[in-house]
């Protein structure tokens, strides 16, 4: 009887079942596709971390403890790859005769290296010129001596010279770990790693700076550097876990013999808390299409309710129980489950595995992603088909007394309490709590080495959608029900004379059609809303990799170059370059604080990199620049420090510089102008921007501390090489992919281009089935009605006002409710989660391009239902007036 009964439904009633099929489908696929990109992003995110850190482990001995010893244990330590002694030693200074002239150097560093360091971490050290091997000179300290390869350089430890040749200069990528203060705390670690390096060979180092140190009074530091095994579990909080353990197993098993500095756990930590926003970030973006395409599935089954409750009753009839009945309907919920899950499953595992959802290898799906989603099919296969059976075989008396006018008059429960507006005032008081100054959405609990996820920020989005749903209900049966005038003003170009009768259709069919706008106002929202924080985030991302190079191309000099702004010329005339500015870099006291100085030309720095509007307070980009232009002895300074010195516009603000002649501090007077947030080339903390010309009358010097390149935004690759060319070996050349890929462990290098393509895809195809499939479900619901008009001589334009009118209303309550919907959720999504940005936007990036896309996809396929069904409305439907 099943099969047979499945058979006719194929037959007979195709699009009951499609409807209800595609639409589990639908949301099978997102949601596995959301868990595929879950998995691949943490991962990704893993791998970034673990392929970022030069030296997994920096292991300190003990002054009194044996090096051989800790060498030895920790390369016996489980998951040790190679682990290699590396020698540090403070001493007095370096000095070297170049140029006719000595140059000499304050306190320095001088580093022994085994031959094999190179090899086993090659991503420590960067060769600029000369040699991979021997004396080695780092970037900067060259720099300072002015010394080339071959020159040679007095080591001053403790009084005694040491003479050594020069073999090569090299960059030290990551300084700061390098020379970090192993066992420290954060506090405690150096501001910024040395200035004055020399790299020696272990056997050098050993025979004749090992015995010159241990007469002084600053005894050489022995460390051991390993690498270790990147063979680690996918979540950055898992492999954070495991290889933290590891590293405290490693100090218990010296027992006081060392301290592990741990730089790949310090990184796995930062990955970790990155994991949790991305985490964020998908439920935020994608969850919301899941059970918009949960709620579609059960729109399409109410659709066809009035149908199959009338062959169920036609079953009894003939003489089926109740019993067979609901096992019929578990029959058809179990098919449109399994082919709903099968396709579903299918569609996520090829968009997986497709450079359409920005992966090409192995498919990232899992076992846990895959039975959630089976378990929404059937889920969703249950509500739609088995409940209403169910409840209709149960309830039929109450069924029947439902039919009456009166109750069809009176407005749902939710709507005579206000459901609708107390929702939306409960979402506006979580949006404020979540949004107000302070508020953190991933926690650090105190004392605690775990993070959390405030889940309460999901509450203020959440409830917003859910409020306008319902608020969308009541306005459209509203209109509906009242605005008879209105409405049939509306319909007369579209109906002529037979308006009046088109709009009490309307009226007696308002609740289908207000079911209809709210899927497709829902539908329409989520495309808003996505497409708009991913076109935010995707330009934030950009943002923020300008920031930290500072430019398309920046040429960063060595600290003490004396390079002038004359070299912008010689830098513009690379081929590529569009404009170049120089920008200077000091420091300055305030009070006791030490803070970076930049000097900017007002008129000009906006041609070579992007200036927002967001990155100051007090004024507008162009209205502080020209503040720093009129008035040269204007700064801006940080939020800090205008709260630490308590400052008023327009204060005087007295600055100790180094003077470039004298090379003593000197006070200068500025007056404080206004509040700089961000800046490119600058740190995180606090800094100051001042007028170059100004900073350079002032201590005479207009030294350049960075030029910043412009390209236009192509060929920054080249064009960097050509930049090289002319600086020359000792300044440092990046460029702005370089950067993209360096900030590769932090949120906003999360790459959601895989993940924004699948949920713009399906929120376009969310939005096609709440308009046409709805509608066309619910035409093909009254066709014995049509089919009655046909029969009595109604023309086909006559019933083509019937459908228009229907049409019409659907799509311009659906766009215009779900646009302003999607502009609030987006407004709340990008304010809610703004420690997702750095830094935060100024504005909502919107996407025009695809919003008209999807618009013209709803349209298109709107009037392909119409034309469809006037189509069929030609001729008398005859198995239509013999239904029941």
């Amino acid at each position: 009887m099943s099969t047979l009964w499945l058979h006719g439904l194929v037959r007979q009633r195709p699009g009951r079942l499609l409807g209800v099929t595609v639409g589990i489908a639908l949301a099978v696929a997102l949601l596995a596709s959301l868990g595929s990109f879950l998995v691949m992003s943490k991962a990704t995110m893993t791998d970034r971390a673990t392929s970022s850190v030069a030296v997994d482990w920096q292991v300190q001995a003990a002054p009194e403890a044996s090096s051989a010893a800790v060498e030895k244990a920790v390369g016996a330590q489980p998951g040790t790859v190679k682990a290699l002694p590396v020698s540090f030693a403070t001493v007095d200074g370096f000095s070297a005769n170049t140029g006719g002239s000595q140059q000499k150097t304050g306190a320095g560093q001088v580093i022994g290296l085994p031959t094999d360091y190179r090899s086993t971490f090659p991503a420590s050290l960067r060769t600029l010129v000369g040699s991979d091997a021997g004396v080695l000179l780092s970037q900067q300290t060259a720099a300072n001596l002015r010394a080339a390869v071959g020159d040679t350089v007095t080591i001053l430890i403790a009084g005694t010279p040491v003479n050594v040749t020069v073999n090569g200069v090299v960059d030290l990528p990551q300084a700061d770990s390098f020379f970090q203060k192993v066992g420290a705390p954060p506090q405690s670690q150096p501001v910024a790693p040395p200035d004055n390096v020399i790299l020696l060979p272990a056997s050098v180092f050993d025979k004749i700076i090992g015995p010159a140190v241990a007469s002084g009074n600053n005894p050489v530091i022995h460390q051991v550097h390993a690498i270790r095994s990147h063979e680690l579990p996918p979540d950055p909080s898992v492999a954070y876990a495991q290889e933290a353990g590891a590293a405290r197993n490693m100090e218990v098993t010296l027992a006081g013999a060392g301290q592990v500095g741990d730089n790949l756990g310090a990184t796995l930590d930062a990955a970790r808390q990155d994991s949790l926003y991305a985490q964020i970030l998908f439920l935020f973006l994608g969850l919301p299409g899941a059970v918009l395409a949960s709620l579609l599935t059960v729109s399409v089954a109410r659709a066809g309710a009035t149908r199959r409750r009338q062959d169920q009753a036609l079953l009894r009839t003939r003489g089926a129980t109740r019993k067979q009945v609901l096992w019929l309907a578990f029959a058809e919920a179990g098919t449109a489950a399994g082919v709903g899950a099968t396709l579903g499953l299918g569609i996520a595992w090829l968009l997986s595995t497709t450079p359409l959802g920005g992966n090409t290898s192995s498919p990232s799906m899992t076992f846990g992603w895959v039975l959630g989603a089976a378990a929404l099919a059937v889920l969703l296969a249950g509500l739609s088909i088995v409940l209403p059976a169910r409840r209709d075989l149960t309830d039929q008396a109450i069924t029947a007394s439902r039919m009456s006018v009166r109750r069809q008059d009176r407005a749902p429960l939710w709507a005579r309490w206000g459901l609708d507006f107390l929702v939306l005032a409960v979402s506006g008081a979580v949006f404020w709590v979540t949004s107000r100054s302070g508020y953190t959405l991933v926690l650090v609990p105190e004392g605690v080495p775990t993070l959390s996820v405030s889940y309460w920020a999901f509450a203020g989005p959440a409830l917003l959608w859910l409020g306008c749903a319902l608020l969308t209900w009541r306005l459209t049966d509203l209109l509906l029900r009242r605005g008879t005038r209105i409405l049939t003003t509306l319909a007369r170009p579209l109906a002529g004379t037979l308006a009046g009768p088109v709009v009490a259709t309307l009226r007696r069919q308002r609740r289908l059609v207000a079911g209809t706008v709210v899927m497709l106002t829902l539908a329409v929202a989520f495309a808003a809303s996505t497409a708009s924080f991913n076109a935010t985030y995707r330009h934030q991302a950009e943002v923020d990799a300008v920031l930290t190079n500072g430019a398309d191309v920046a040429v960063t000099e060595s600290p003490g170059a004396a390079v002038g702004p004359d070299q912008a010329q010689k830098i513009a005339e690379v081929p590529g370059v569009r404009a170049v500015e120089p920008l200077q870099h000091r420091y300055a006291y305030v009070g006791a604080d030490l803070q970076d100085l930049y000097g900017v030309r007002p008129g000009t720095v906006a041609k070579a990199t992007a200036l927002q509007d967001a990155y100051f307070r007090g004024g507008t980009t162009n209205q502080l620049m020209a503040t720093l232009a009129a008035r040269p002895d204007s700064i801006l300074v940080s939020e800090e420090t205008v709260k630490d010195f308590q400052l008023q516009p327009g204060d005087q603000l007295s600055l100790r510089l180094q003077d470039g002649r004298t090379k003593a501090y000197t006070n200068v007077l500025f007056h404080y102008a206004g509040i700089v947030r961000e800046f490119p080339t600058a740190p995180r903390d606090s800094f100051l921007v001042a007028n170059a010309d100004y900073v350079a009358q002032q201590t005479g010097s207009d030294a350049v501390g960075a030029f910043l390149v412009n390209t236009g935004g192509t060929n920054t690759g080249a064009v960097a090489a050509g930049v090289s060319g002319v600086v020359g070996p000792t300044a440092k050349v990046s460029e702005i992919g370089t950067s993209r890929a360096a900030i590769g462990s932090s949120l906003t290098s999360v790459d959601l281009a895989g993940l924004t393509r699948i949920e713009l895809g399906f929120a376009g195809l969310l939005a096609a089935a709440a308009s046409g499939l709805l509608l066309a479900l619910g035409f093909a619901e009254r066709r014995r009605t049509f089919a009655i008009a046909v029969a009595l001589g109604a023309r086909p334009g006559q019933l083509a006002g019937f459908l228009v009118a229907e049409a019409t209303v659907v799509l311009v309550a659906g766009i215009t409710f779900g646009a302003a919907i999607g502009s609030l959720l987006t407004g709340m999504l990008v304010k809610v989660l703004t420690g997702v940005f750095d830094p935060p936007p100024a504005a909502v990036s919107v996407p025009w391009g695809y919003l008209a896309a999807v618009a013209a996809v709803v349209l298109g396929l709107v009037l392909v239902v119409v034309a469809g069904m006037m189509r069929r409305l030609r001729t008398v439907d005859v198995t239509a007036l013999r239904e029941l």
